[in-house]
Formats: C-alpha cells, sequence, structure tokens
C-alpha cells in the first residue's frame, strides 16, 4: 500500500507528567475555579484536582518560561523562548487564545505581570538588554518600552496600591519604574549601609511605598520608595526563589527547602520544611508557592507539586511529579498492563500508570539511563546506563537481578527476544552484545558488523534474527543468538517483525522528509494492527503516519508540544496510547489514539486551535492524489512579482552616482521643456492576475486598475480619470461599502496600500511597513473601519488594520502557498477568512495576532485550490469557489455541503442581498438563490449577445471570468483577456473597455493622418485602436505568432507587422486580412520601417543583427544591412529613403545607405545635418541627456520626437515616460517625468498632429494615451508630472562654498537607524470626515 496521505486516525493529548521548575519561578497558582494552573515543555496545563484532569493549552511552539496570572484569575499569559518569541493570552476554562503580542522580544520572555485591573501587561525579554515592555494586551499593542538592565532580570511587579508604578529586580540590582505616558523611567534602589549589594531574585510590593524583596543570601530586604530600610536576616538558610502576596500576607519559598508564611507586615507565622516531610528528601529546593486561604501550592527544582493544607502543614499532598533536570532517553511499555517505565540522566528510573495518570513507583540508581526495556512475561526491567554497564530489576519491588559492565560507552538501546530467552543489548562502540536471560544474563553472542554507534534494534518474531540501525543510518541483520552477520536477500525474504522501532527499511522510507539528516529522527513505533506508526524527531514533533510508509516524503499528522527534541516514543500495549518523552524538558506526554471511527463522534468538538500551522495538521500538502492544477492558475501561481531594481532603490541609486553628477554638474544643463502631458485615457484592464478587483462606485462609475493606475471610468461620456499615487504595479483593489472610496495594494520592495477617494481622486492614507514584494489582496470590513491585506512574501502575511489611523492590529504567517483571496466577516470584524492553493483558513483576531483554523473537510471530499470566497446571510455562514468548478459551503469552520457551479475554476463570487452570482473559466455568469440550491439564471459572454454600443470586440467566445460586481440594475465582468464588459439583467451585453491580454505589448505604430495607431503584442493579437473621443478597439486580428512591431505605409493603407518567429507580414490596414508575408530570419524582428514619401522601401530588423532591406512593390529582398554586433533596436529613416540609422543592443549608432545596405560611416556633427523622417533613436550626441545617472541599471526603451523637433518623449525601464528638449545635448537633461506604467515602457509614439502621445507598457499589457499641453495654453490645474529631478544641486552655477555646504550629510549617527516608522496623516491635515447624512446624499 504505497499510500502517501495522511492517515484518518489521530492523537489527543490526555495527560503531561512533570512540571517545569528548572529556571523557571512564580509559575503556579490556582485559577477562580480552583484548578491549578502551570507549564512544562511547551504546554500550558490547568490541572483540577479534584477530577485529577488536565486541560491542556497549545498555542506556543516553543519552551514556555514565564506565567502570569490576571487579577480575577481566569486569564493567563505566558511567554515563550525562541527567535520570535510572543506572549499569549489564554483563558484557562476554555483553554482558547485572547489575545497574541508579538514582533517586538528577542531570544524570549523572562518575566510577565498583569496591573492590578488587569488591563496592562508587563514583560520582560531575554535579550541583551533584557527589554521592559508595557502591552495594552486586550488590542495587542505595545504602549511603552524601555531597556531594562545589562543583566537578568529575575521577577517584576506592579506596584498594586499606586498607578504606573513598577519594580524590577535581578542579578545585583532592583529597580523602581514610574509609567508617564508612553515612557519607561527606573531609578535604580539605594542599598546604602543597610544591606550587602546583591542579586535579588523575587519581590512583592505592599502599601505606602513598601517593597519586600527577596535575596540570594536568604534575607529579606524591605524597601521604602527607593532606599533599603531595613533587612530581615535569615528568613531562608539560602536564595530566596519565590515570593507570593495574598490577602493574609505573604508567602516565601527557598533553596532550603522550606516555605514562609508572613502577615501584612511581615512578621514571621510560620515555616513548614518540606524536607522533614514524609514525601521529602536531601537537596528538596523551592521554586514557586501560592497561598490562597487555607491552601498552598509549592513547585519544587525537582519538577513536584505539591499542596499543603495549612492546618496539617507536616502532610504535604503530592500531586504531580516529573523527572528532574536532565535529558530524558530511555522508555519501556509494559507488555501486558496500562504501564510505561521511565529513565533519566537525573538517574532515577520511574513506572507510570496511564490509567490512573500517576506515579507509582521510583528508584534511583548509581548512573544516569539512556534506555530501558520490560522483559515478555513482564517480570524483568532492564536498565542500559551511560558508562557502558546495564542492570535488570524485578518490575515488582525494584530489587536488583543482575548489573553486567561489558562495556566502556553508553548503552543507546536493549531489547527482549519475543520467546523472553536472549536480551540484546546495543551500545556506543558500535556492537551488540547478547545475553541468555535463564543462565543469569550470560553473555551469549556477540554482532560487530557495525561502524558506528547502534540506535535502534527489533527481533524477529521467531527470535531467531536481529536488525539494527547504526549511526551512518545503514541497517544489519544478524542470526541469534551466535550474532553472525546475514548477508543473503533470500534468507529474510519471509522475516516477520516482532516490533519495528527501526528509522531506516523499505517499511519506513516515507518517514523521511525528501531533504533531511539522517539523524533528525529519533524514534519509531509501529502499531500493526491500525497500521499506523508514531514518530518522534529533533524538532519537538509527534507525527502520525501510516505503516508501511514506503515512498519518501509520505503525508502525516502532526503533534506539538513538546518544546525541543523528542527523544522516544512508544505505543502502549493495547495500542489505546501513545507515549512520547522529551529530551531537554524530560517531560512524559501520554497521548490517546482516536482510530477513524470514532472520528466521526468526535466531529462536533471543534478543533483545538494553535497559533502554529495547526496542532495536528495533515503535513505540507495534505494529500497525494492532489488533482492536477487548472492551467490557469498555474500559470498564475508562477508569476514572480520581484523585481531586480524597485522605485524605492532609486534614491540610492542616485547616491552611488553622485561623481558622475558632480562631473555633469559643472556644464550648463538644458532646462526641462516648457510643454507637458497629461494621462487622458487607458485602454486595459489587470485581469489575468488579479481578481474581484472592478467596483462601481456611489455615483454609478466604475473603478478598476490597470498598471500603476486606478482607473475612475465614467460609462456615460466614456471618460476617465486617474490616481496616480502608485509607483508600480497594482495588483489588487477593494471597495469601500460606502462605494466611495477604494484600496489598491502595489508590488514594492516595502509596498504601499493606498485608500483614495474616488470622488476627489485624492488619498485618505497609505500603510506601509508590513508587506514585502507586494499586496495580493485587500479587503474592507462591513463597517469601513478596518482593511485586510495580504502579502506575496514566502510567508503570506496578513495583516488587520485601523486604515484611518494608518496603525496595524494584527499580523499572521498566512500560508507557504500562494493566498488568493481575503475576506473579513461582515458580522463580527474580528474574524476573516483566506482562500488559496489548497488553502482555505478561518483567522480570529486575539490582540496583534490572528489566530487560524484550517476548513475542516470531515468525509467530503479534500482541500481543493480555493479562489473566491463571500459570507453568507449569518455570521457563520461562508462560501468559497473552487478549482475544479465547485462552491463549497461552510458553516464556522466545516464544510457542510459542494455544489457544482462551472465547469473549470469559479473565479470570482459577489454576494447579492438574496442570492449569489458567480463567474468561472467557462466564461458563464451564473445568479443563485440563497442557500446555491438553484441556479436562477446563466448568462454567456458571447460575440452574438455584444449591443451595438460597445466601446470594441470580444476576443472570444467565453472568456474567463475574473470578477463580478452588481450595481446600478447591471453585472459587470472582468475578464482574463482585460475586457470589462457591463450585462444587462436581459441579456444584452456592452464592452466598456478592453487592453491587450498577457504577454508583452511591444509593437506600436501611429497612422499618418488619422486618429488612430495599431498595436501588436505577445499575447498573438494585432489590434487597432480608435483614438478620438470614441476610445474603442476598431480591429483585431489573431496571430500565429506573437508579434514585437508594426508600422503603416505612408500612405496609411497598408500595415506591416514582425513577428516573434522571424517572419513579417503586410496587411490591409482597414481589414487586417493578409497582402503579403515573409520569412528569411529565424530569430524575432525587432523593428520594421517604411521608408517616407512613396513607401518604396521596407526596412525589416531583426534580433540576429541583420536589417534586410525589401522593394515593396516587387516583393524581393534588395538589401542586407550587415556590421551589427548586436540585436537591433531602433531604426529610422532619412527624409529622401537613402539613409537608414540603426541602434543596437550593444549601444551602437550605425548608418546604412539603402536601398543595398552598404554600411557608412557618418561624423556626429553630419549626423544632425540630416533631415530625418522620424526620430525613435536613443543614441548619438543629440540625445545624449536622455539617459538617466544611473543608465548602468536602466535602459531607454524608446523615444519619438514631435514633428516640429522640439520634445523628444522617452520611455524606459523604470515605467517612466519623459520630456526633454531636443536636441538633448550634454549629459543628464532635465526632463518632466510621468508615472503611470508599472514597469518598462517599451514604445512611445506621437500621433501625426502631435495632438497625443501614446504608450504602451511591456508586462502591464496597457495602452495610455497623453494628451499634448503646449505652454501658456495650460489650465491651472494641478500637474500629474513630477517636474524632474530638479533638485538644485543638479542646476550648478553655485558658489563652491555653498555647494559644499550643500552636500554636507547631516545624519546623526545615533539617529539615522529609523526607530520607529511612522504611518498616516497628521491630524490637521486629514479630510474632514463627512456626516454619514452627508455621505448618503451623493447615492443617485
Amino acid at each position: 500500500m504505497a499510500d502517501r496521505s495522511a492517515p484518518s486516525c489521530h492523537l489527543r493529548l490526555e495527560w503531561v507528567y512533570g512540571y517545569r521548575g528548572h529556571q523557571c519561578r512564580n509559575n503556579l497558582y490556582y485559577t477562580a475555579a480552583k484548578e491549578i494552573v502551570y507549564f512544562v515543555a511547551g504546554v500550558g496545563v490547568v490541572y483540577s484536582p479534584r477530577e485529577h484532569r488536565q486541560k491542556f493549552y497549545l498555542g506556543h511552539q516553543d519552551d514556555i518560561i514565564s506565567l502570569a496570572l490576571h487579577p480575577e484569575r481566569v486569564l493567563v499569559a505566558t511567554g515563550q523562548v525562541g527567535k520570535e518569541p510572543y506572549i499569549c493570552v489564554w483563558d484557562s476554562y476554555t483553554v482558547q487564545t485572547v489575545s497574541v503580542l508579538k514582533d517586538v522580544h528577542t531570544h524570549g520572555i523572562a518575566c510577565l505581570a498583569f496591573d492590578l485591573d488587569g488591563q496592562r501587561l508587563v514583560s520582560v525579554g531575554l535579550d541583551s538588554k533584557n527589554t521592559v515592555c508595557v502591552w495594552d494586551w486586550r488590542k495587542g499593542k505595545l504602549l511603552s518600552m524601555a531597556p531594562g538592565h545589562t543583566d537578568r532580570i529575575f521577577d517584576i511587579s506592579w506596584d498594586l496600591y499606586q498607578p504606573n508604578k513598577l519594580v524590577s529586580c535581578g542579578v545585583k540590582h532592583i529597580k523602581f519604574w514610574s509609567l508617564c505616558g508612553n515612557s519607561l523611567t527606573p531609578k535604580r534602589g539605594v542599598f546604602g549601609k543597610t544591606g550587602d549589594l546583591q542579586t535579588i531574585l523575587c519581590l512583592a510590593c505592599a502599601r505606602d511605598e513598601v517593597t519586600y524583596s527577596g535575596a540570594l543570601n536568604g534575607d529579606i530586604y524591605v524597601w521604602k520608595g527607593i532606599n533599603l530600610v531595613r533587612t530581615i536576616q535569615g528568613a531562608h538558610a539560602a536564595g530566596i526563589f519565590s515570593m507570593n502576596a495574598c490577602e493574609e500576607g505573604f508567602a516565601t519559598g527557598g533553596r532550603d527547602g522550606c516555605v514562609r508564611l508572613w502577615d501584612l507586615n511581615f512578621k514571621p507565622i510560620t515555616v513548614i520544611d518540606l524536607r522533614e516531610t514524609d514525601q521529602g528528601y536531601k537537596g528538596l529546593s523551592v521554586r514557586s508557592v501560592c497561598w490562597r486561604g487555607d491552601h498552598i501550592l509549592v513547585g519544587t527544582q525537582d519538577s513536584e507539586i505539591f499542596e499543603i493544607v495549612v492546618h496539617e502543614r507536616n502532610k504535604p499532598f503530592l500531586i504531580m511529579q516529573g523527572h528532574c533536570e536532565g535529558e530524558l532517553w530511555a522508555l519501556a511499555v509494559h507488555p501486558t498492563k496500562p504501564l510505561a517505565m521511565t529513565g533519566s540522566d537525573d538517574r532515577s528510573v520511574r513506572i507510570w500508570s496511564l490509567i490512573d495518570h500517576a506515579l507509582i513507583a521510583r528508584c534511583n540508581m548509581e548512573e544516569p539511563i539512556r534506555c530501558a526495556a520490560v522483559s515478555t512475561d513482564g517480570i524483568h526491567l532492564a536498565l542500559g546506563m551511560k558508562d557502558g554497564s546495564f542492570t535488570v530489576l524485578r518490575v515488582r519491588d525494584m530489587t536488583e537481578v543482575v548489573h553486567i559492565k561489558d562495556r566502556k560507552e553508553a548503552i543507546h538501546e536493549l531489547k527482549y527476544s519475543p520467546d523472553g530467552n536472549f536480551l540484546a543489548v546495543g551500545s556506543n562502540d558500535s556492537s551488540v552484545d547478547i545475553y541468555g536471560v535463564v543462565q543469569r544474563y550470560k553473555k551469549v553472542g556477540e554482532c560487530i558488523g557495525s561502524l558506528s554507534f547502534i540506535t535502534h534494534m527489533d527481533w524477529s518474531s521467531d527470535s531467531k534474527y536481529l536488525q539494527t540501525n547504526d549511526g551512518n543510518g545503514k541497517r544489519l541483520f544478524y542470526r541469534m543468538p551466535s550474532g553472525k552477520e546475514v548477508t543473503s536477500k533470500e534468507e529474510l525474504k519471509g522475516v516477520q517483525w516482532a516490533s519495528w522501532t527501526c528509522v531506516s527499511g523499505l517499511e519506513v522510507n516515507g518517514i523521511w522528509p525528501k531533504y533531511s539528516d539522517i539523524n533528525d529522527i529519533n524514534s519509531v513505533d509501529a502499531n500493526f494492527i491500525g497500521q499506523v506508526m508514531v514518530t518522534a524527531d529533533d524538532y519537538g514533533i509527534v507525527k502520525l503516519f501510516r505503516y508501511p510508509c514506503l515512498r519518501k516524503g509520505a503525508k502525516f499528522k502532526k503533534y506539538l508540544g513538546h518544546s525541543a527534541h523528542v527523544t522516544n516514543v512508544r505505543w502502549s500495549h493495547d495500542h489505546q496510547w501513545v507515549v512520547s518523552i522529551g529530551g531537554a524538558d524530560h517531560s512524559v506526554f501520554q497521548w490517546k489514539f482516536v482510530p477513524d471511527r470514532k472520528l466521526k463522534d468526535s466531529l462536533h468538538i471543534a478543533p483545538q486551535e494553535s497559533l502554529v500551522d495547526s496542532n495536528s495538521d495533515d503535513s505540507d500538502s495534505d494529500q497525494s492524489d492532489v488533482p492536477e492544477l487548472d492551467s490557469e492558475i498555474e500559470q498564475e501561481t508562477q508569476i514572480t512579482y520581484r523585481r531586480q531594481v524597485y522605485k524605492e532603490d532609486l534614491p540610492q541609486l542616485k547616491e552611488q552616482c553622485k561623481e558622475k553628477r558632480k562631473s555633469a554638474a559643472s556644464k550648463r544643463r538644458e532646462r526641462a521643456p516648457g510643454n507637458s502631458i497629461r494621462l487622458h485615457f487607458v485602454h486595459g484592464y489587470r485581469g489575468y492576475d488579479c481578481r474581484s478587483n472592478l467596483f462601481y462606485t456611489q455615483t454609478g462609475e466604475i473603478v478598476y486598475h490597470v498598471a500603476a493606475v486606478g482607473v475612475v471610468y465614467n460609462r456615460q461620456q466614456n471618460t476617465q480619470r486617474f490616481y496616480l499615487g502608485h509607483d508600480d504595479d497594482i495588483l489588487c483593489l477593494a471597495i469601500h461599502p460606502l462605494k466611495d472610496y477604494v484600496a489598491t495594494g502595489q508590488v514594492g520592495r516595502d509596498s504601499s496600500i493606498h485608500i483614495w477617494d474616488t470622488e476627489t481622486i485624492k488619498p485618505l492614507s497609505v500603510l506601509k511597513g508590513y508587506h514585502q514584494y507586494g499586496v495580493c489582496a485587500v479587503d474592507f470590513s462591513a463597517d469601513g473601519k478596518r482593511l485586510a491585506s495580504v502579502g506575496i512574501d514566502d510567508n503570506h502575511t496578513i495583516v488587520l488594520w485601523d486604515w484611518k489611523k494608518g496603525e496595524k492590529l494584527s499580523a499572521v504567517r498566512g500560508s507557504k502557498d500562494k493566498i488568493f483571496v481575503v475576506k473579513i466577516n461582515p458580522y463580527m470584524p474580528d474574524k476573516l477568512t483566506t482562500v488559496g492553493i489548497k488553502h482555505m483558513k478561518f483567522w480570529r483576531r486575539a490582540g496583534g495576532g490572528l489566530i487560524g483554523r484550517k476548513g475542516c473537510i470531515g468525509t467530503l471530499g479534500r482541500t481543493d485550490t480555493m479562489m473566491c470566497a463571500v459570507y453568507g446571510w449569518t455570521e457563520e455562514m461562508a462560501f468559497s469557489g473552487t478549482s475544479t468548478g465547485d462552491v463549497c459551503i461552510w458553516r464556522d469552520v466545516f464544510l457542510i455541503k459542494t455544489v457544482k457551479a462551472h465547469d473549470g475554476p469559479v473565479f470570482s463570487m459577489h454576494a447579492l442581498e438574496k442570492g449569489f452570482v458567480t463567474g468561472g473559466k467557462d466564461g458563464v455568469v451564473a445568479l443563485w438563490d440563497d442557500t446555491f440550491e438553484r441556479c436562477l439564471k446563466t448568462y454567456a459572454i458571447k460575440r452574438a449577445a455584444l449591443a451595438p454600443g460597445s466601446k470594441g470586440l470580444l476576443l472570444e467566445d467565453n472568456p474567463s471570468i475574473r470578477a463580478i460586481s452588481l450595481g446600478h440594475g447591471h453585472i459587470l465582468v472582468g475578464t482574463k483577456n482585460g475586457e470589462i464588459l457591463e450585462v444587462d439583467k436581459s441579456g444584452p451585453i456592452t464592452l466598456l473597455v478592453q487592453g491587450h491580454m498577457e504577454g508583452e505589448v511591444w509593437g506600436l505604430a501611429t497612422h499618418p493622418h488619422l486618429p488612430i495607431c495599431a498595436t501588436v503584442s505577445d499575447d498573438k493579437t494585432l489590434r487597432i485602436w480608435d483614438l478620438s473621443p470614441s476610445h474603442c478597439m476598431l480591429a483585431v486580428r489573431k496571430l500565429k505568432k506573437g508579434g514585437r512591431c508594426c508600422c503603416f505605409s505612408p500612405d496609411g493603407k497598408a500595415l506591416a507587422v514582425g513577428l516573434n518567429d522571424g517572419s513579417f507580414l503586410i496587411v490591409n490596414a482597414d481589414t487586417l486580412e493578409d497582402l503579403v508575408s515573409f520569412q528569411h530570419r529565424k530569430d524575432v524582428i525587432s523593428e520594421i520601417r517604411f521608408s517616407p514619401g512613396a513607401g518604396k522601401y521596407l526596412a525589416v530588423a531583426s534580433c540576429d543583427n541583420f536589417v534586410d532591406i525589401y522593394n515593396v512593390m516587387s516583393s524581393k529582398r534588395v538589401g542586407i544591412c550587415k556590421g551589427a554586433s548586436s540585436y537591433i533596436t531602433h531604426m529610422d529613416w532619412d527624409i529622401r529613403g537613402k539613409l537608414l540609422q540603426v541602434n543596437t543592443g550593444a549601444k551602437e549608432q550605425l548608418f546604412f545607405e539603402a536601398p543595398r545596405g552598404k554600411k557608412q560611416t557618418i561624423p556626429s556633427l553630419e549626423v544632425e545635418k540630416i533631415g530625418w523622417a522620424s526620430w525613435t533613436s536613443v543614441l548619438g550626441s543629440c540625445c545624449e541627456g536622455i539617459w538617466p545617472i544611473i543608465g548602468e541599471v536602466t535602459d531607454v526603451t524608446a523615444s519619438c520626437l514631435t514633428s516640429d523637433s522640439k520634445v523628444l518623449a522617452t520611455g524606459d525601464d523604470f515605467g517612466f515616460v519623459k520630456l526633454f528638449r531636443y536636441p538633448a545635448k550634454g549629459k543628464f537633461g532635465k526632463f518632466k517625468r510621468y508615472v503611470a506604467h508599472s514597469t518598462h515602457v517599451t514604445n512611445v509614439r506621437w500621433t501625426y498632429d502631435d495632438s497625443l502621445l501614446v504608450t504602451v507598457g511591456g508586462a502591464d499589457t496597457s495602452l495610455m494615451l497623453w494628451t499634448y499641453e503646449i505652454e501658456g495654453h495650460r489650465d491651472s490645474r494641478q500637474c500629474d508630472s513630477e517636474e524632474s529631478d530638479l533638485d538644485s544641486e543638479e542646476d550648478g552655477g553655485y558658489d563652491s562654498d555653498v555647494t559644499r555646504e550643500n552636500e554636507i550629510n547631516y545624519t546623526i549617527k545615533a539617529l539615522s537607524t529609523n526607530i520607529r516608522p511612522m504611518f498616516g496623516i497628521k491630524p490637521h491635515l486629514q479630510q474632514k470626515e463627512p456626516t454619514l447624512d452627508e455621505r448618503q446624499g451623493v447615492v443617485r
């Protein structure tokens, strides 16, 4: 059975033996429900002594080391260690997370304390500064932070009698803090003559500014204000680790094993010496005390918890035990009884009852114990020691049977043979010894095939063979009892193994990740009957796999709880439980095994939620039989939005080029041109990799995005207005519930989200600082106050914002795979859902974190890739569309049913008051009733249904639908092909806007005497656009290959198109039908040009470094221009049609004579005198100034000169369109620049009368029209351009001193690191929020 899916059964944590006493203090309390709360390893435990039951909090992913109880004694705060440690505040009753505090501390959180009314929490970090932080923990917000001390801080407490005062203590110091506003200021305690300066371990605050503290030497120091006023000497015989204040007074506990009770004035009441009691022992040390009424809880260094009733104080009650400090490696289970045996480096062996959850026997040995085994009859217990010896005890009374030392190095594994006759002992010196049990453990054999230490062993069922694993990952077989190695595979064919605990072998191949170090799985145990096995590894994870598990990288379910490495794991004899033990956390976990059939009954139990990827979770990808991804989605997931250079890098790059600038500044430079351009119309809509990015505004306009532009389109007037605040591709757009504001997110190194008003086109807020590389999804909450966003970083971080304040409320890592959509629950703004590749997660906010639960699929199928989601008519109903065409209906986190909605992926969904509308790859829009039971109506997007008023043509029937929105009696549809359509409810479809499809657009030509232009793109289409106010696509033709260039003949009747396979066509400019086609080249045709005048010749340039010249009339090739050393980029004819100017990728400027193609050398002065029919070149002295200072990083890709030869427009790889005066002589000319395209502008052309500039934007697929505004005619309207980098130092003409002063860098080193990024808009600059009445007045 090579099934790689995860098993359907699972494990539930039932009991944890142990308590973390070492290196921690003050971590044991009574809750309001009289339960006891503490922690062990990475688990918060709530233990009810009355019912002898434990509940577990599993929100941490590493060792917990600090704990504080809220004054109302229900909520608990715990802090963990780790690289990015966080604090969880959780409810001890429900063991669910209430809040997560993160992103501030590093290394770990050493202490925690709530203030008197429980509103604020203080935490101390383990970093080098021992940072102290005060939190408004419910909001997850940091109120204040300050460096705590240069040395460790052991305890911190709020002064319960004075607000805003805290006290902290630690190595050789005590500090008194006051919190004023958001600043924390410390004053050091003055020891004076009253006592020695020493380490203070714990403290408690009393009234009248009195503080009591426990010192390392056993004295109690009493402070008044910041001064030491008296000491109570010898309160304890050694360090005082814990002090607890309650109504009756104070309890202290120390290293001397005593607990002392004091009254409110610190007069002694009584002393309890735990070492003298029945359960006591020498060396008992108290780490934690808690006094409530007549009960006292005591936690010890050696992981015990005692409960003492005050009037029977000499009979403490031992309620929890665990192993002491030291690694725990030995684990064995009894063959017939529910018992587990463990042995540790603390030299004790302990027997635990799995039924009573209690320690029933313990025995101390001479040496640290490393492994254990119980004989088949359950009578003997063998223990392997660290010094190479082993000891056999009788289980019933722990008396010694025999002690043998044949080896010098540690014993790692021992096992009794199934027939009970032999004991195999594997040691660190690479050998296995065989002993005869009946002969009083006489050595009868030895196996010496291994070259490395022995790690695991298993006997065959007939006791005739032994298999071993060693540290090299080798698996060897031996004949028993002689120990002779077996090498023939034949002999081993039919061998049945009595147990399987080996980590290498065919049956367990699947437990190894595909790329892994062989030693990171410490233990395996197979349950043959249940066909599952459990593994323990170095990452603190217990995993459940199917058995046998043959193929590498099998799926599993994983369980967290142990913090560091899990050293051993075993099934109990009847397979009811799994027992796992932790090395460094020396705790014993007991897990209940829940087989498949029981799962169905337990489905109504909500899954335990957790902050880590989920505490029980199918591994990386859930199933092996996941269907192939739909091709369209596959394509989309492979798009990378990373840029070599981001616009944010420009200032730095310019800085690096400062030297070059200085040299240029001395020369007088041409000023920027007086004329300017303004964005007028954009053809295009981003549909190929975005979804749900198209909406009606309040006033019935349509808002969407393309390239770096937010577009508001008025369909009555066919005009557009633009939001130009972004400087790179916009990837997502969401509209405010009142339909007047939108949020857009862009690509960028530190990408930003802009919230802007669709009426005024002004930004209201810009959010930055949390998303790397880009923002791929945004959504407003129903009240419009919050915004959720998802990044395209590797973790697909999800952030929840209060957007008006510019404040991050919560953040969490979303998923490793791409997330497509985030939706905030309209009824509960603290809940949201995300969908993506094999991902459906429901999140709820908890302070600064978000807690996610995977959608529970149950038996209804497998997690599909989800493409869209909406919430339904109640807070727990949600609907998602899958990549296979189903709509999934969810209640809370459970999938209740699926409905087949489309063929192929469901890309978009929209909820109506009564019902839903969906759109899919099949090009169908479907209207549904409110339960998705019935499909009420479908609209197919077809050419036949296009209404006469359409602004263009549908490229194909049933285009893939990417966005749907409703309003104003219509359905608005956005397609993958870049079309925006309006569907009338009665059926006719109007096409409003369209652009090229996915693929780069390079080819652009304007007509010689009409306001039209042609474009050709890698999307394999040639299109003709009307540039007059009707703004529509007039004609389109599909090509066999993509194209990179095109050109109208001088009479405008023919159009030449160069294709990517080296061929070119000449077509009729009206009908786009072929006139003629040629293929002489293999490589891309990069530029094509008719000679001026009669258009007698056609020059065709290709990427294989040649220009071919054809005679148009005779259709023959008449010349070849050779001599270019790189591909051809630009070409221009002179007015006579006799000379050709050519630019190449190696930045050569070459001249050829037509029609033969002979190379000419022309001095640059002469070049300027030649009259050129057009100028689209980027090289030569006339355009030296168009190359930016950072010309090495970026290229100027295109240029075009106005017909009056005054203004040169350029497009570059940064997405800038720039205007220069012509000729642009001298380096680094001044310019006006405009941002609207996102990445590279591939081509720019003026229309025949210079009234418009037309630009195309490569990968952003858009065609933009800019109106040309002559100086003096300009209205006083605000200009969309950035007037060029008119940084004054570029002007030159300064006095030298002034120049120097101007360049001095005044950053003070200490301040140059930005301490805290600031966001949002200053209050006096914020726009006044219109009142509700004012806002509603706009609806028409």
